[in-house]
């Protein structure tokens, strides 16, 4: 066995040893396949399983789906990536991260193949937590896809429903380079005969569609099979009307994420029903860190914070949008990957951030410099952008200087959220 880990870190630094980087990305199902069928793990789970794709928005399905089924009473598994400050966040059984030895355990059974297959990172940590929600017998398993959907690891094992949120312009170097190729390869989730839902309400994109019809896959459109109503608090689909709860995220795009798991809820009916009560009210709290949170870290009188790991067009279009109903300065604490659309993303904060303050990720060669995000909204017009040391001198400056009607909105990746204080981001209080 491995020996006890000091810290969820560990966990991190035991998978790089074992596959290399984050960093290495290497798309294809071959690899987890060989791999599955020397571990014995099914591509069809003994648990129904919903599969979770999309450019913005799947982190918060996630969470309500999970939610949801956890307040019927169900034991339920959560897949997720990246994590924002320990390894083990990326798998949570019951709400609560799996244990250190649980992933423990499941590495030392993949270890024991890895030397023989060139297993990546996130193929690797995939592996690792089906073994362990398998192990923990859960009543379902939420898989949230890593990179595209088509080649992705989680992509191996067969859903019962399948749900693509939004699809938009992110990750080209390996999607392709427009929206209709990352459609392509988003849609590759679907399988035949199998329940799918789609978000792109105002703009479905073509080649989702296509892929439906070609592959005979029962494809639900938000806005057409099912939509929602948030003044009335009400969801209608499939000849069924339900009262639902507000979404705990001011986004207004978190009300098609909503909508959505409970699209995914109606499908799964007959394998795990849930009561209209259950899917009423919030009786416990999703949970979803760095995700258009407002936050007062300095008290009433301080500024109010507004934390989001929005790092595309379409994620900071949204977050822009969440802004405009705020008064006041506001001021903009940015980071970002070097192989993202900077100009692209941070164009849409231009009109309403006064003052930018520019950092540089320190933990993964990724990172965009901070002097080149400077240059960047220079050439875009922004009048005043300050490089700044380190997050927490930019923090603790502006915390003393702006007052309770003024916003600091912290974006651009989740590695510039991890480096806030855990405590500020448990609770949301505005």
């Amino acid at each position: 066995m491995l020996q006890s880990r000091a810290s969820t870190d560990a966990l991190s630094d035991q998978v790089i040893r074992m596959a290399g980087p984050p960093e290495r990305i290497v798309l294809g199902l071959e690899r987890m396949r060989t791999a599955m069928a020397l571990l014995d793990l099914p591509a069809r789970l003994p648990m129904p399983v919903i599969t979770v794709a999309g450019t913005n928005g799947k982190g918060s399905t996630v969470a309500c789906l999970e939610t949801f089924y956890r307040q019927a009473g169900y034991r339920v598994a959560a897949y997720t990536s990246p994590h924002i400050w320990s390894f083990n966040e990326r798998l949570r059984l019951n709400g609560t991260s799996a244990s250190m030895s649980d992933w423990d355990a499941a590495l030392d059974d993949i270890a024991a193949v890895a030397g023989s297959i060139a297993l990546t990172f996130f193929e690797i940590t995939t592996l690792a937590a089906v073994k362990i929600l398998c192990a923990a017998q859960v009543d379902l398993a939420i898989l949230e896809v890593g990179l595209g959907g088509r080649l992705d690891a989680v992509n191996a094992f067969d859903p019962d429903c399948s749900v693509l949120t939004t699809v938009d312009l992110d990750h080209q170097d390996w999607l392709g380079p427009d929206r209709l190729s990352i459609g392509r390869e988003k849609s590759g989730i679907f399988r035949p005969d199998v329940p799918a839902l789609y978000g792109d309400a105002a703009n479905p994109c073509a080649s989702v569609l296509e892929t439906a019809a070609q592959h005979q896959v029962p494809l639900q459109l938000l806005g057409r099979d099912f939509d929602f109503d948030a003044q009335a608090r009400r969801w209608w689909g499939f000849g069924q009307t339900l009262a639902i709860p507000e979404p705990l995220w001011p986004a207004a795009a978190q009300w098609q994420n909503l909508a959505l798991a409970l699209a995914a809820v109606w499908f799964l009916q007959k394998k795990l029903p849930v009561s209209a009560a259950a899917l009423s009210h919030w009786s416990i709290r999703p949970d979803l860190p760095g995700r258009a949170q407002m936050l007062r870290p300095w008290g009433e009188n301080g500024p109010r914070l507004i934390v989001d790991v929005a790092h595309n067009p379409q994620a900071v279009a949204q977050l822009a949008t969440l802004l405009e109903g705020q008064g006041g300065r506001c001021h903009a604490v940015v980071a970002m990957l070097a192989d993202k659309d900077v100009a692209g993303t941070l164009k849409n904060l231009l009109r309403r951030v006064e003052v930018w303050h520019v950092l540089e990720i320190t933990d993964t060669p990724r990172a965009a410099s901070a002097a080149s995000l400077q240059k960047c909204l220079w050439e875009m017009g922004a009048a005043h952008v300050e490089i700044e040391e380190n997050m927490q001198t930019a923090l603790d400056a502006l915390g003393s200087v702006l007052t309770a009607d003024d916003s600091i909105v912290c974006f651009g990746s989740f590695h510039l959220v991890k480096q806030l204080p855990r405590q500020w981001l448990d609770g949301t209080s505005v």
